[in-house]
């Protein structure tokens, strides 16, 4: 029998997903204060080093794991939009429900969350993926209100407004002590969009 080789041309991205996944769990359990070349790469099992061979700093792999991190939630909302089927008004609410419930609600998000926050006034890499991924978000909720009312004026403006509504709903949904469930959160929401789109024409 031929021996097959130890590593595959896969295993490079293998490799680079494993430390950006390890970054998060270093970011989650640490904080952006713990996060380290040695922790990061402990976490993944690999020895010391190997992180500068795939990002070019901590900074980089922080970035980038904040990057994957916005595309895990895109998928998330996607996949309940999908399920939500072809009515416009269903597939907003879905795309507002889909932050109350994991995998977008959980305490290892917030944890990771809250040190990509801390890091955004200090390392203009991570801030700029910060307005990337939150830009990403509400462009999908604009087109999200304009699907349901192609008439609604100022649709950027009401999309913060929810943006606003869903951020402190998660918040404390994610904490795990919050005084409402997540369908109590999912019924506001719905509330609030019907209040802000009350106004034909208007915001």
């Amino acid at each position: 029998m031929t021996a097959q080789p130890a590593f595959t041309r896969a295993d490079p991205e293998a490799r680079r997903h494993s430390l950006i996944e390890a970054t998060a769990r270093v970011l989650a359990a640490k904080g952006a204060a713990g996060v380290s070349v040695r922790a990061i790469c402990a976490e993944a099992g690999v020895s010391a080093g190997l992180l500068r061979h795939y990002f070019a700093s901590v900074s980089d792999a922080i970035a980038e794991t904040y990057r994957w991190t916005g595309a895990q939630i895109d998928a998330a909302l996607e996949a309940a939009v999908a399920a939500a089927g072809p009515d416009p008004r269903r597939r907003l609410l879905a795309y507002l429900a889909a932050n109350f419930r994991p995998p977008i609600a959980t305490p290892e998000l917030l944890a990771t969350y809250v040190a990509f926050w801390s890091l955004t006034l200090s390392d203009p890499t991570v801030a700029a993926v910060r307005a990337e991924v939150y830009g990403a978000f509400r462009a999908g909720l604009e087109e999200h209100l304009a699907a349901y009312r192609p008439d609604l004026a100022d649709v950027p403006v009401v999309a913060v407004a929810l943006t606003a509504l869903i951020d402190g709903l998660w918040l404390e949904l994610s904490l795990g002590q919050a005084p409402f469930s997540a369908g109590e959160a999912e019924a506001l929401a719905a509330r609030w969009l019907d209040a802000l789109a009350s106004q034909p024409g208007g915001g």
